[in-house]
């Protein structure tokens, strides 16, 4: 079966970027105004419909075809009969809230929110020199750009290892670059990029004092 109008990998989707980018600040919202009991219970609940849709779905054409008529702005075409992004990224998130630290959450939701997005759309728009895969220079040196500026802003304005800035920013941007760049199996880089994000930061934290005495 043909799925018209679903987008490629290779296409920039905007649709997508910006309900990604939306849906993960949503969880930030709800991780720093309610805390870490509320972003469980919130990613148990979504997950709880979406992750058995996505598996049910691929077994029943006629739920698959309701499914991609509500979803398909959002979804990529190797998705149409594939796990989708979104079961990734809510799985992702669950490993992340392990971590339990709030600015080392936040910092990763942050990276995920616009540094994945923006690292996908220059390298798609811009993307010519390949490094992995489909990878390429410019879609990760877009990434350690926006890592790197968000985790130099976040730290400035929360008090948060100041005193290293100049050194904990362009290593976080590094983080956000690696992240990015970094393929792990076929695993979708949904599941990926927060996992090793929040692993490495896990580390610059601990080297740089980012956690309570």
């Amino acid at each position: 079966m043909q799925h018209q109008g679903l987008k490629l990998r290779s296409d920039i989707h905007l649709t997508r970027k910006l309900g990604h980018c939306v849906g993960i600040c949503f969880i930030a919202a709800v991780f720093n105004l309610l805390g870490l009991k509320a972003s469980w219970i919130l990613l148990i609940c979504v997950s709880l419909f979406i992750i058995p849709l996505d598996l049910l779905r691929q077994k029943n054409e006629a739920l698959n075809k309701a499914t991609l008529r509500i979803f398909g702005p959002f979804m990529r075409k190797h998705e149409a009969h594939a796990i989708s992004g979104m079961t990734y990224l809510y799985l992702g998130c669950m490993v992340l809230l392990l971590f339990t630290d709030r600015h080392l959450i936040t910092m990763t939701l942050l990276f995920l929110a616009f540094g994945d997005p923006i690292a996908s759309f220059f390298g798609i728009r811009y993307g010519k020199d390949k490094i992995i895969g489909n990878k390429t220079l410019q879609g990760t040196m877009a990434a350690f750009a926006v890592c790197a500026l968000i985790s130099g802003l976040y730290c400035y304005f929360n008090n948060l290892m100041t005193e290293r800035l100049l050194i904990v920013a362009p290593l976080s941007g590094l983080i956000g670059a690696v992240a990015e760049l970094a393929p792990v199996g076929k695993l979708d880089d949904n599941f990926t990029f927060p996992v090793i994000s929040a692993t490495l930061l896990y580390v610059l934290f601990k080297v740089y004092g980012g956690f309570p005495v």
